[in-house]
């Protein structure tokens, strides 16, 4: 058996050294290069000289290690360098601001990155002051087009660029109303299917039952990626290399409206899901909340969450406007990036297989909806068959993968680092989404100027 390597490091960075990268970025996100193609070889990049069974290099956030582990079960003989970051979460860029650093000394890549920003093609597949695009291209010869086929209809749309796809996802994090069916059936009341219903119902609720929630707005993922895009609300589109949002278009003006609502009455919470304070005051106090399927694995049968008994938990068709058709958010999802940089293209290509096709990780070990067909086919069955749900939650999480709203734009920069600094800290003071509204647009607009669009007035 090969030596495994297995290092966990965290990032270390000066400030010079971020503001040598942000210059670098600044300056790079918007060339209309597309690092990738164009090169002549057959697999749309010109490989970098290939080192026999040389060691590959993964960056993970913490959730994605039992990917790795895996992996290394199945192929002891692939040496791997394991190094743990932050995912890019929250859309930090700390995975770009790493790569313009390689970029800038010519070395030093990782061979595969896995990123929960499924916007970072948009400046991954473009080079950089004449260094190849970070991101391979997967479907002009590396990978069976057989293989690429097997990914659900619409799940790399985020990561192709002008026809070429730049990653893979790890899975679909297509928004539901999660409910409990318990709570409901003890208090009278009717699962909501609009969000006239949904609001109409936190009123029912902040009156008969105090204390009990509907949601949270207090996470920027959340107020994104679950209520604006669920809501198909404009505040985060792109045309080409134009930018545009709009606050006061109707259906954003009416989550707003909802939003500070439902603050005001009680039943959304300002407390993260990921805190102690929300573990500590509403397990057992979730009537119901619109999220993501991940919230099965991180919330409702996390023993360190809500911890749901079984049969309790249901899966609503994701809220909509009276009228309207159902339309969804999609919370992440993950990417797998391979480097144009690798030096070992066969033991990558193995890698991003294995971690988005392969039963043990995607159907054994994920919490999430695969985006991957069959391994979806088999981790929904396995949800549903485990008999923690109830209802049609199988059907339920199956049609929302295909309701995902494609009104939504995948810049080169994050939806939720505005609504970070402007939002949260606002709702956090007291005053309401409303009051911001202009001031969390202008800074969306700037953020877009900033990387090199055009905004459309």
């Amino acid at each position: 058996m090969a030596s495994q390597q297995r290092r966990f490091t965290r990032f270390a960075r000066t400030i010079a050294v971020a503001a040598s990268a942000t210059a670098i970025i600044a300056l790079s996100a918007c060339s209309s290069g597309g690092g990738g193609g164009g090169d002549g070889s057959d697999l749309g990049f010109t490989p970098a000289e290939q080192v026999k069974d040389s060691p590959i290099t993964v960056w993970v956030d913490a959730s994605r290690e039992p990917a790795i582990e895996a992996f290394q079960a199945k192929y002891p003989d692939i040496d791997v360098n394991v190094e743990t970051y932050d995912g890019n979460a929250s859309g930090s860029g700390s995975f770009q601001t790493k790569i313009a650093l390689f970029d800038q000394a010519g070395e030093g890549w990782p061979d595969v990155v896995f990123s929960t920003q499924n916007n970072d093609a948009s400046w991954a597949s473009k080079e950089t002051n004449g260094v190849q695009a970070f991101a391979a291209p997967v479907n002009k010869g590396w990978f069976d087009q057989d293989f690429l086929d097997g990914f659900t209809p619409g799940s790399l749309d985020p990561l192709t660029v002008d026809g070429t796809v730049y990653g893979l996802r790890n899975d679909l994090a297509q928004s539901v109303f999660w409910y409990d069916q318990a709570l409901f059936d003890q208090f009278g009341y009717e699962i909501p299917t609009t969000w006239e219903e949904y609001e109409q119902l936190s009123d029912k609720l902040a009156a008969e039952h105090p204390g009990y929630i509907l949601g949270s707005v207090g996470d920027a993922f959340l107020g994104m990626l679950v209520y604006y895009w669920g809501a198909q609300a404009p505040v985060f589109q792109l045309d080409g290399d134009t930018f545009s949002s709009d606050v006061s278009a109707e259906n954003s003006q009416k989550m707003t409206e909802l939003l500070d609502h439902m603050v005001a009455n009680g039943t959304l919470t300002k407390d993260s899901v990921f805190s102690s304070d929300f573990v500590q005051k509403y397990q057992g106090k979730a009537l119901g909340m619109p999220g993501p399927v991940w919230f099965t694995g991180a919330l409702f049968q996390n023993p360190d969450s809500l911890n749901v008994p079984a049969g309790q938990i249901g899966a609503g068709a994701p809220l909509h406007w009276e009228g309207e058709e159902i339309a969804t958010g999609n919370v992440g999802g993950g990417t797998w990036f391979a480097s144009s940089h690798t030096k070992n293209l066969d033991a990558v290509k193995t890698m991003m297989e294995f971690v988005t096709s392969s039963d043990e990780y995607q159907v054994e070990l994920t919490g999430g909806y695969p985006a991957y067909a069959d391994a979806a086919e088999k981790w929904i069955a396995k949800q549903a068959n485990g008999g923690y749900f109830v209802g049609d939650f199988e059907q339920t999480v199956v049609d929302a993968a295909s309701q995902v709203w494609s009104g939504w734009g995948y810049p080169s920069f994050s939806a939720e680092t505005a609504y970070s600094k402007i939002v949260l800290p606002a709702l956090a003071a007291g005053d309401t989404i409303e009051s911001v509204a202009p001031e969390w647009q202008q800074e969306m607009e700037n953020e877009a100027q900033v990387q090199g669009y055009t905004v459309a007035q």
